[in-house]
């Protein structure tokens, strides 16, 4: 993991889920994958939405051209921990398809215009992912 990402997830710990820097004000979760190939736990703060009971997170890698390592944990184990606020719980993600996607990127892009941009900067369609509650 990187420094960055070290940082605002003990931010994000010590501070019920609040942080500063780049991510002030947003809506932050601590997503916790199990590796496809280390079979290591591994978090990532990530943006999210809500949609009805489910938390919606995009897997945009800032536009990247390749899907963040993340994504590719999840799919391969789609059982992961969420850290909301002071909420921890288990959830099952799965990658949502069209229109639903569409639609669901869409109320992303009006909470955070950025993910227009990074839209724009790769040819790959970028994932929408649901994080549903289990248990």
């Amino acid at each position: 993991m990187n420094d960055f990402n070290q940082k605002v997830i003990e931010e994000f710990r010590a501070n019920a889920g609040k942080v500063g820097g780049p991510f002030e004000g947003a809506d932050l979760l601590l997503l916790t994958t199990t590796g496809a190939k280390s079979g290591r736990r591994v978090t990532t703060p990530v943006m999210y939405l809500e949609d009805g009971d489910r938390l919606v997170v995009i897997a945009s890698k800032a536009g990247a051209d390749h899907h963040p390592a993340w994504f590719h944990n999840l799919r391969a184990n789609p059982g992961v921990t969420v850290e909301a606020g002071t909420d921890t719980f288990q959830a099952r993600a799965s990658v949502v398809d069209p229109p639903e996607r569409d639609r669901l990127y869409a109320r992303m892009v009006e909470k955070a215009p950025g993910f227009a941009e990074y839209e724009a900067k790769t040819s790959r369609v970028i994932p929408v992912v649901a994080l549903e509650r289990v248990g």
